[in-house]
C-alpha cells in the first residue's frame, strides 16, 4: 500500500475506528473487562505515518492542515500548523484536476546540513481533503555536486601532464633534427618522463581513493608490526637529489602492533611523510614518533615546514586541495595524498588529526586501534630519539 493510501485509510479509519470501538466494547460489556486493549488499526496506522522517513500532511479544502507527521515539520512543509503555500497551490490543482500536481518544496534559504532539495507530490483524496508527500532528496544532490566537481578535478588535473607532454613531444622532434642538440632531446625526453610518472601516480591515487571508499572491500585485517610500517614509509619517501634522509629523526622502536592493512598503512605514512617534506624547506627535520594512548596507536609526523592556516586546516583532507598550490605543482602532488590518509584511518576505525602553526610546522598523527593484547599489555613511556641516516645503513 502506498503512502497515499495509507493516508485515506488512516484518515477514515479515525472515523470508524472511534464508532466501530464504542459499539465494540458495549457489545462485548464485562467479557473483554479482564483482557488489555490494544491500539486500534486507526492507531497503528498513525504510528506508520509518524515513522515514516516522507513527510505527509493531509489538508482540507480551505488549506487547514487537519493531519502531519513529524517528518513535515522536519522538512518545512509545515511550519507552525500551517501548511507551505506552494503545497496550498498544488493542493488546489490537485482538486480541480483530479490529478497528482508534483511540486517544488526545496527551503528557499537552506543553510548548512538543512534540507536542500525537498520534492513533494499533492494527491485529492476526496471530499475537498488533500494529501502531500514530500521526501528529502539532499544527499543525492550533493552526492551528485561531489561527482561534479570530482570528475571537473580529475579532468584538470589529467589535462596539465598531458598537455605539457604534448608540447615537450614536439620539442624533442625539433631537436632531433638538429644533429647537433642530443642534449636538448635528453632534457625534454626526462621533462616527457617527469609528466607521465605524474600523470601515472595521480591515476594509482585516483584507484586507491576509489577502493577505499567503498567501490571494493578492503582486505581481511591482520597483525601488523607498527615499527616495519615506519621503516618501509621512510624508505619510500621522495626526497630531491641535493638532500639524504638524515633529515628524518624517530624514536626507538615501540614493539606496538594494529590490526590492519599493511600496504594502506605504509601508504598513508608515506603520504604524510612527503607531506612534510614538500612543504618543509630543504633539509628542515622531519621526525616521526609512535606511542599508545587509550587504545590506540598514534603515528604523529611533524615538520618545520610553512604551516596551515587555521581556516584552512579542515578543508586539506579534501580531494585535491592543495594549500599551495605552485609548491605542489613542484614537488608532483596530485591533492590526493591526505584524503587517501584520511579514508585509510577510517577504514580502520581510526582518525588522524592536525595542528598547524604558520610559520612554526605542522604535526600530522595518523591514529589506529592497537590489537586488544597491545592494550592490556603495553606500559606508557618517554622514549630517546635518534637519528636515522646513512651512518646507520637506513635501519631505524
Amino acid at each position: 500500500m502506498s503512502v497515499v493510501a495509507t493516508v485515506a485509510v488512516a484518515v477514515g479509519s479515525l472515523v470508524a475506528g472511534v464508532v466501530l470501538g464504542y459499539f465494540l466494547r458495549r457489545s462485548s460489556g464485562g467479557q473483554r473487562a479482564g483482557r488489555p486493549e490494544g491500539p486500534t488499526v486507526a492507531e497503528l496506522l498513525l504510528r506508520l505515518l509518524d515513522s515514516s522517513r516522507s513527510a505527509i500532511a493531509v489538508i482540507n479544502k480551505f488549506g487547514d492542515t487537519v493531519l502531519h507527521n513529524p517528518r513535515a515539520v522536519e522538512l518545512g512543509v509545515v511550519r507552525d500548523n500551517r501548511i507551505d503555500p506552494r503545497a496550498r497551490v498544488a493542493a488546489d490543482q490537485a482538486q480541480q484536476t483530479g490529478e497528482k500536481v508534483s511540486i517544488d518544496l526545496s527551503p528557499l534559504h537552506a543553510k548548512g546540513r538543512q534540507p536542500e532539495a525537498v520534492v513533494g507530490e499533492a494527491t485529492a483524496l476526496g471530499d475537498g481533503f488533500t494529501v502531500i508527500e514530500a521526501v528529502d532528496h539532499s544527499e543525492a544532490v550533493r552526492l551528485e555536486a561531489t561527482r561534479r566537481d570530482f570528475v571537473a578535478n580529475v579532468s584538470h588535473e589529467l589535462k596539465t601532464p598531458v598537455g605539457a607532454m604534448a608540447l615537450l613531444a614536439e620539442a624533442v622532434l625539433d631537436a632531433a633534427e638538429d644533429p647537433i642538440d642530443p642534449d636538448g632531446v635528453r632534457r625534454f625526453g626526462r621533462k616527457i618522463l617527469d609528466e607521465a610518472n605524474r600523470m601515472g601516480t595521480l591515476v594509482s591515487e585516483l584507484i586507491a581513493l576509489s577502493r577505499l571508499q567503498g567501490a571494493e572491500r578492503l582486505p581481511d585485517l591482520v597483525e601488523v608490526d607498527v615499527d616495519d610500517v615506519v621503516r618501509e614509509a621512510l624508505e619510500r619517501v621522495k626526497l630531491p637529489d641535493d638532500e639524504d634522509r638524515r633529515r628524518f629523526t624517530t624514536d626507538v622502536d615501540s614493539g606496538l602492533v594494529v590490526e590492519g592493512d599493511r600496504t594502506l598503512l605504509v601508504t598513508a605514512l608515506t603520504n604524510l611523510l612527503n607531506n612534510a617534506v614538500a612543504y618543509s624547506p630543504p633539509g628542515s627535520p622531519v621526525s616521526v614518533t609512535r606511542r599508545l594512548v587509550d587504545g590506540m596507536v598514534e603515528i604523529a609526523v611533524t615538520d618545520r615546514g610553512i604551516g596551515i592556516a587555521p581556516e584552512e586546516q579542515e578543508r586539506v583532507f579534501e580531494r585535491f586541495y592543495r594549500v599551495d598550490k605552485a609548491r605542489s605543482r613542484e614537488t608532483g602532488g596530485t591533492g590526493l595524498g591526505l584524503a587517501i590518509v584520511k579514508h585509510v584511518a577510517a577504514n580502520h576505525g581510526g582518525s588522524v588529526r592536525l595542528w598547524s602553526v604558520p610559520g612554526t610546522g605542522s604535526t600530522f598523527t595518523l591514529c589506529i586501534p592497537a590489537r586488544q593484547s597491545v592494550r592490556a599489555n603495553a606500559t606508557h613511556g618517554e622514549r630517546a630519539t635518534r637519528l636515522v641516516g646513512t651512518d646507520h645503513g637506513g635501519k631505524l
